[in-house]
């Protein structure tokens, strides 16, 4: 066991004896380190104004992602290189051409939300050199700016691209010492406290089952998009806090004959390139997961561990008919996804069990969709959100999943929905008539997102939806037929 927290900051190696568990990555910046560019204006992952780049080694690779340093736990950094924007410079020393793109564009006003700009352009440009106007408004989806609106920050962005000069950045020029220097740090289990406040990094799944039969009650972190509001906004003590996103053996991906392996600690971001190819009716859902920071630390896992009803995996990966495995010093079992969730606040997940994996069936030739709708379009909590995958035989509908979230307590399937499809010709009145029929399946709370009434009104009218969509008379309006 080790006692030391290290990890890379800019040019600097730190080592901590002594840390919280709540203590936030960009707190220690600002207030230990006076690296005061990364700003706080949320709190909450939703701004981006404390956007900073987190390497880390993925399978040997060296790899940066921008994410929000505000709900980044201290302890989750080790092992990691964190860059701020102080630590940008162009080849001479000078302006990074990002920085030099924000300027000529005029991207900037006030200044206090352009380092996290900055610094998710900074991301794109180092991991995209030739990026189109999609993917720049992706990279943005997690920075607010009330200043100057995002046309002269998208034109810098593309200008950025122009400038180039990837190939004399210090992150890429630097990058076989800095990946030497990462892999010198020891991958032992830590445990550092300030205090009572623990924190603990198992070092790896074993571990991690050795660690929560010591610590039933202790408070898992993966991405901590969810526990760093816990902190952040209700001031909740966490310790002590098991960190497992630094576990590589739960970040596997696995493909089968008819099956694909989600490791627990695999991010939104890094399963992306396995919708797109797997399911890619399901892009732009999975894209309007958070903004990019959040799905660049999010879990797939924690998503559907901490049996948010609002989550955005649970409703697809029941749809999919996916299960999950559940593992602890005495061993491993496997259960259905949506037998996982029991009640508001209530998981089937016992006294030192953590989610190890997710087996998602492929597709088949299964007609799948996947809809949210939230009060902005990115980077924002579900409303309602709904999955569907449908098999048919050409006009008999011969099975339908479909699952709901934000309708009820926990996500769950619709039945009397399923049973008003299953058997049925695969025509309008047969969606109309599932429409009618999951009303008798929930009965939505109303909050500050949307009333019960708007919530049944959208969970009718995404079969709607699915039916316009598969049978090609939404693309015929779309084309003006």
């Amino acid at each position: 066991m080790n006692q030391e927290l290290r990890f890379l900051l800019n040019d600097t190696e730190i080592r901590l004896s002594e840390a919280g568990a709540g203590d936030t990555l960009l707190d220690f910046l600002r207030l230990n380190r006076r690296l005061t560019g990364s700003k706080e204006g949320c709190a909450e992952g939703d701004c981006g104004a404390c956007t900073v780049l987190v390497g880390r080694l993925h399978h040997g690779q060296l790899r940066y992602e921008p994410i929000n340093a505000c709900i980044r736990f201290l302890a989750s950094c080790h092992g990691c290189h964190v860059v701020t924007i102080e630590h940008l410079r162009g080849p001479d020393g000078d302006l990074h051409p990002v920085q030099a793109a924000m300027v000529e564009h005029h991207g900037s006003q006030c200044g206090f939300c352009t380092p996290g700009f900055v610094m998710a352009l900074y991301g794109l440009w180092m991991g995209n050199p030739r990026p189109d106007m999609g993917a720049i408004e992706t990279a943005l989806q997690g920075n607010l700016c009330r200043c100057t609106g995002y046309e002269p920050i998208v034109k810098a962005a593309f200008a950025a691209s122009e400038a180039g000069g990837q190939h004399m950045d210090a992150l890429i020029a630097e990058r076989t010492r800095i990946s030497a220097q990462l892999a010198a740090i020891p991958a032992d289990r830590v445990e550092i406290a300030r205090g009572d406040d623990r924190a603990i990094l198992p070092a790896d799944a074993a571990d991690l089952a050795q660690v929560l039969a010591e610590n039933p009650k202790a408070t898992l972190v993966a991405g901590a998009t969810d526990v760093g509001l816990w902190v952040t906004k209700h001031l909740r003590n966490i310790s002590p806090a098991v960190f497992i996103g630094h576990l590589q053996d739960l970040k596997r991906i696995q493909i089968t004959p008819g099956h694909i392996t989600i490791g627990a600690g695999v991010t939104y971001s890094e399963f992306e390139p396995f919708i797109l190819q797997h399911f890619p009716e399901a892009q732009d859902y999975w894209l309007r997961i958070g903004g990019w920071q959040v799905r660049n630390a999010g879990t797939i896992g924690g998503n559907v561990a901490n049996g948010s009803p609002i989550g955005e995996t649970p409703p697809l990966l029941i749809a999919l008919g996916a299960s999950l495995v559940l593992r602890s010093t005495e061993g491993r079992r496997e259960i259905p996804v949506e037998d996982y969730f029991i009640a508001y606040g209530q998981q089937d997940r016992r006294p030192g069990e953590f989610l190890e994996s997710i087996t998602v069936p492929l597709r088949g030739d299964a007609l799948i969709a996947a809809y949210k709708v939230s009060k902005r379009h990115h980077a924002d909590i579900s409303a309602a959100a709904a999955a569907f995958r449908v098999e048919t035989d050409g006009s008999i509908i011969t099975d339908a999943r479909v699952a709901f979230g934000g309708m009820a307590g926990i996500p769950k399937r619709a039945p009397h929905a399923e049973a008003a499809l299953q058997g049925q010709p695969f025509a309008a009145e047969t969606f109309e008539a599932a429409a009618r029929a999951v009303a008798d399946d929930f009965q939505p709370l109303s909050d500050w997102r949307a009333s019960a009434a708007y919530r049944q009104q959208l969970a009718a009218n995404f079969f709607r939806r699915f039916w316009l969509e598969q049978s090609g008379i939404e693309h015929r309006l779309r084309r003006g037929a």
